[in-house]
């Protein structure tokens, strides 16, 4: 919840500045587009943070997830690591929440498509690493699996979808094997001013245990322009439409941060 509040404290901070110290260039739809894009062709980092503060079956629970997101690009290949820190509620009734370091994930999308092109497909492998600071906050399972990535650009909106699937093929012997499919479907409208109407939730399936939670969202982002750099900040509410299984969140509260560094000439 921590790092929520303090993405929350920083997006109006850096709208303020943005306000008082005009920047040196003029902000393109392109770059609004470019802000939104898993498949952008710019370096970057983005610190998201999912809060629920109810979950299905389990009263008075609740969870938090913060997620630092380095991307690095090459002519032909997208890396993009979720290095996750969770809040989970304590197995142990009256039990302070377990925080810590979850499992650290990855994925290689190589490009198939120009950067011209007015749709992006990128696949490659998905990985998914034992990671976690303490065994309930992580699978200690070693994990690999696909990704895959397709964006339809226009001049004013992105609609697209990340689709990963892992499975475990080593590990901790008496945990669980696992079965991890995340399809996320994402739709971003360009409203002017660098303003952006948007939905990114992401439904999860769990395979091995026919758990599954599908949300809706819609938020409000904006894109900023400053010396060059491109920052998009975000919030956005997300509600579970379906769902089965104990411990799926009713209802999400999404804040993101993120920020392209510019090309070099």
């Amino acid at each position: 919840m921590k790092n929520l509040l303090l993405i929350l404290f920083l997006i109006p901070g850096l709208c303020l500045s943005q306000e008082n110290k005009p920047p040196p260039a003029t902000l393109t739809g392109a770059q609004v587009n470019a802000a939104n894009n898993p498949l952008a062709r710019n370096n970057s980092v983005g610190f998201q943070n999912y809060y629920s503060p109810s979950l299905y079956g389990a009263p008075g629970c609740s969870f938090n997830s913060f997620m630092i997101r380095p991307v690095v690009v090459t002519p032909h290949m997208i890396f993009r690591a979720t290095i996750p820190v969770n809040t989970l509620p304590s197995v142990t009734e009256g039990s302070d929440p377990v925080s810590g370091l979850s499992d650290i994930s990855m994925f290689v999308a190589f490009l198939l498509t120009k950067p011209t092109s007015s749709i992006d497909f990128g696949i490659g492998p998905q990985l998914s690493f034992p990671t976690a600071s303490r065994p309930m906050l992580g699978t200690e399972k070693w994990q690999a699996g696909l990704a895959a990535v397709i964006v339809k650009l226009g001049e004013t909106y992105l609609l697209g979808s990340l689709l990963t699937w892992q499975m475990s093929y080593a590990g901790t012997k008496n945990r669980s094997e696992t079965s991890q499919l995340d399809f996320q479907p994402f739709y971003v409208f360009q409203i002017g001013k660098g303003f952006t109407l948007k939905g990114t939730a992401i439904w999860n399936f769990d395979l091995v245990n026919g758990t599954y939670t599908i949300p809706f969202g819609l938020g409000v982002g904006k894109v900023i322009l400053i010396n060059h750099t491109v920052i998009s900040i975000g919030l956005e509410p997300q509600y579970t439409v379906f769902h089965y299984g104990v411990g799926q969140p009713e209802f999400q509260l999404f804040a993101g941060l993120g920020i392209q560094f510019p090309q070099k000439k």
